[in-house]
């Protein structure tokens, strides 16, 4: 938003806080991507700029080089920009500004960034047939200027990331490209995810499964979905904790020739260390104390489909070899058996670390390392990935909403901006969390206040009475879920376990300290109740 003051008030600056104001806008309404809409604008407004120049100064036919350095750098500073051309060949020009004419509000909306390259991309495209305009520095992301290069031949672009014009103002791919291909994605989730759901008829859009792509880094990665989910390689993804790396892999399952066979997530260090192998290749009857009967591991159990090993690098040196073993034979031997099993099993393994370094010191196989890396994808931190934080946003408090039965409606702008802003060490996760600990104690319709870096909601230690306050409030809010939980899942532990991301043991003991019984919720004992169904 531009802060002058009133009796500075320009033309421009009240043109900007429009535009500004129409992205925030968007980004509340759930438009996506906005950057269609800046794209449309933009290119229009680039056929009208360009129309004006060569009214102005005589101009027929194509532009030179010359022609067009001057026209798209006198537009830029005609609207409060301070562009110069510092290069210029046959094949890219290259300008640069320490001065943004959006000021310093287009920190708070990178997209804006868009109109530039359309505007630059489609009049280079009308006059010379084709262009690539890369925004290789921008005082949006926090450099000190922007730097904007227009290639004019795919050749002189190379492998550079920027975005196509041919022949005119149309964007070569996007952003219609990357739309189509996050509905086909998610299309595809969600027709897995009805299938897992089958009891759940009219589940609520806001509990599919979505991957956010309005930033360019998470577009990137869903380019790269596409590309690698139809084939049989092994997949690493790579990315911090709390990004989303099994939502990924879930995309990639989707749209594999495996999508109608198993999907198993497996967690490899959250298993304690004396269960991990028989559950990965599961036991026979008698292998130890315990062992009552034969148990499928879950390679046995994701045959013909996709396991995914969540924190690859927690599985110790024997069950390296075990695993290395499996990716290069296709067979495996239950704890205590006797004989080869064979399975056919897709491996999408995942790490927040440092793997090489991990080779490097001898904690992790260097064979089982080039096995699980034929192909890897690197999912970037939140942090990265601004665009992406108001869908993020609007998704989380639908059904935190829900869940919680309150009339959130969405965040002021004020709040948005700080969310944008910060770091989010503990990405989409972290997110989550501090959306659901605001929305606990929320009293309008709107959030307006949340605790970035807390650990916990804000109530003054020193009463008493908060504190009892806080602590029935959320032993309610805790029980009612459970209690709908229960009601959803029939009664079923391990799948309310699952859905809550914790362990059965975990949930037990919160029945247990609430006074629930899950058999109460059964088919058989409602049936007994005269209850109806589920």
């Amino acid at each position: 938003m531009n802060s002058a003051p009133f009796s500075r008030l320009t033309p421009i600056g009240f043109l900007q806080t429009f535009v500004l104001e129409l992205m925030d806008l968007c980004a509340e309404a759930g438009i996506s991507p906005t950057e269609q809409l800046i794209e449309r604008i933009a290119r229009g407004a680039g056929r009208f700029f360009e129309e004006a120049f060569r009214a102005e100064y005589g101009v027929e036919g194509n532009l030179d080089r010359e022609g067009y350095a001057d026209l798209i750098v006198g537009l830029k500073n005609r609207i409060g920009g301070h562009f110069s051309l510092v290069s210029s060949d046959s094949t890219c020009l290259r300008v640069v500004t320490s001065r943004c004419p959006f000021g310093e509000g287009v920190r708070n909306a990178p997209e804006l960034c868009r109109m530039t390259s359309s505007v630059f991309g489609g009049i280079a495209a009308r006059n010379f047939g084709y262009a690539r305009v890369v925004l290789e520095e921008r005082i949006a992301l926090g450099d000190s200027g922007c730097t904007v290069a227009i290639h004019l031949t795919g050749t002189a672009a190379g492998r550079q990331d920027g975005i196509e014009y041919r022949g005119g103002d149309e964007p070569a791919a996007e952003p219609e490209g990357i739309e189509a291909l996050q509905s086909r994605i998610e299309s595809r989730m969600h027709d897995l995810w009805r299938q897992m759901n089958a009891r759940r008829t009219a589940l609520p859009d806001f509990e599919k499964p979505s991957i956010v792509a309005e930033s360019p880094a998470m577009q990137s990665v869903l380019r790269a979905i596409e590309t690698v989910a139809p084939t049989p390689a092994t997949v690493l993804i790579r990315g911090e904790t709390g990004v989303g790396k099994e939502l990924v892999a879930r995309a990639i399952h989707a749209l594999s020739e495996r999508a109608d066979q198993p999907f198993i997530a497996v967690n490899c260090g959250a298993i304690p260390e004396g269960l991990v192998e028989s559950l990965l290749f599961g036991h026979e009857k008698g292998a130890f104390t315990g062992a009552l009967e034969v148990h499928r591991g879950y390679f046995e159990r994701a045959d013909g489909g996709t396991l995914f090993l969540d924190e690859v690098d927690a599985l110790t040196p024997s069950l390296q070899v075990r695993l290395l073993r499996v990716l290069q034979e296709g067979e495996l031997e239950r704890v205590g058996g006797h004989r080869n099993l064979s399975v056919d099993v897709r491996i999408i393994a995942a790490t927040n670390c440092d793997l090489e370094r991990s080779v490097a010191h001898g904690a992790f196989r260097k064979d089982l390392y080039y096995r699980i890396n034929v192909v890897r994808l690197d999912i970037p931190p939140l942090a990265e990935r601004a665009e992406d934080i108001p869908r993020l946003v609007e998704l989380i408090l639908k059904r935190l909403a829900a869940r919680y039965r309150k009339p959130i409606h969405g965040v002021t702008p004020a709040l948005m901006e700080r969310l944008r802003t910060y770091r989010w060490p503990g990405n989409v996760r972290e997110l989550e969390n501090t959306l659901e600990r605001a929305i606990l104690f929320a009293t309008g319709p709107q959030l307006d206040n949340v605790e970035l870096g807390a650990t916990e909601p804000s109530i003054p230690a020193t009463d008493p009475g908060f504190r009892a306050l806080r602590r029935q409030v959320l032993d309610r809010l805790e029980r009612d879920y459970l209690e709908d939980a229960l009601h959803r899942f029939q009664g079923d532990v391990a799948r309310v376990a699952a859905a809550m991301e914790l362990t059965p043991r975990a949930v037990y003991l919160k029945l247990g300290a609430l006074g629930l019984d899950p058999a109460l919720h059964r088919p058989a004992r409602r049936a007994r109740r005269g209850d109806g169904p589920a």
